[in-house]
């Protein structure tokens, strides 16, 4: 299998992550371990939570499944989203990130987080102040590298800049939505990584199921779904009627090459340039073994070219930049 370099780093990851936002949730706690433990003995050594993933309960899952394999997977967890109710529960603050972040190790039963990463930005906070509890907790080895997550461009060259100037812990990594419907990274954000030497581990690979055949045109949505169990979020959102169609017109390629829906739609986001490894995250183990394959899969010069049909470089049908209010951006 080949294995990536993270960023600027000397460690080499699977070019797929997996994604944990399901364990602890919809998933059963006995299917998310053996989810867990296929990834892993797939090859995929680096594994991706968050402490807000269904009130910390992804985190203690993850702990529970890697305790006898924590030595072999890069494992990374996220800090910034809301963990109580006070006013100090939330955000890039020292206080918030120094308190999270040790709620995390406890959750993950485990000593160490190899990537920590920003969630979100709290443009109101200055930078320095971020980075500076970051670069702490890199230094009192609670933390090994650290990223940060859904940052436009200019934010994390920002940050990269205070790095430098200030003699701080560096981000390695950024997590971007990335899918063939969403392809806006591409204006800035790749190029800015490729210069800077950052890894990209893109969200919503699979456009959250409408690139993977999820949401046939003139059905309702599948009961399972999240847009279903979860009407008037961002994820209901996410599911338009171009978006749909775009899908169908996807899918139909996807056969015409002999792969699924799914699989396609994860391999073009893994041989996009500057991408590191896409997230994956399956909510069964059958949708995990269904993508196993890329893994070890290629994309085409020609294959990726019938792709930039369905949407273009840098274009956009479906809005998944609008978990972030800055990054907005009407959709017609």
């Amino acid at each position: 299998m080949e294995h990536r370099l993270l960023g600027r780093t000397g460690v080499r990851v699977s070019p797929l992550c997996l994604g944990a936002m399901n364990l602890g949730g919809p998933t059963p706690d006995d299917e998310g371990i053996r989810i867990v433990h296929a990834a892993l003995d797939a090859g995929i050594n680096i594994v991706d939570t968050a402490n807000v993933y269904h009130d910390g309960a992804s985190e203690t899952l993850l702990g529970k499944a890697l305790a006898d394999r924590r030595d072999r997977i890069v494992l990374a967890t996220k800090v910034h989203g809301r963990m109580g109710p006070g006013p100090n529960d939330a955000g890039n603050s020292r206080l918030h990130i120094l308190r999270a972040c040790e709620a995390s190790l406890r959750r993950l039963g485990t000593d160490y987080i190899d990537l920590y990463q920003v969630h979100r930005p709290s443009p109101e906070i200055p930078v320095e102040e971020t980075l500076e509890a970051l670069t702490d907790l890199v230094r009192a080895g609670k933390v090994r590298y650290i990223g940060c997550s859904t940052h436009p461009a200019w934010m994390v060259m920002e940050a990269l800049a205070t790095s430098e100037r200030r003699g701080l812990a560096r981000y390695v990594s950024e997590q971007p939505p990335y899918n063939l419907l969403d392809r806006r990274i591409e204006n800035e954000l790749i190029p800015l990584a490729q210069r800077y030497g950052l890894a990209l581990l893109p969200w919503a690979p699979l456009a959250q199921g409408v690139l993977a055949g999820r949401y046939p045109a003139g059905t309702a949505l599948p009961d399972d779904s999240r847009a279903a169990r979860q009407p008037g979020s961002i994820y209901a959102e996410r599911v338009t009627a171009r978006g749909i169609e775009a899908g169908a017109r996807f899918s139909a390629l996807a056969e015409a090459m002999g792969r699924t829906p799914g699989q396609l739609a994860l391999l073009w986001c893994k041989d996009q340039p500057g991408v590191t490894a896409p997230i994956v995250g399956p909510r069964t183990l059958a949708q995990l073994e269904s993508l196993l394959p890329v893994l070890e899969m290629s994309l085409a010069a020609e294959e990726r070219a019938a792709c930039d049909t369905i949407n273009g470089p840098g274009g956009v049908l479906v809005n998944f930049h609008n978990t972030a209010p800055w990054m907005k951006t009407p959709v017609a």
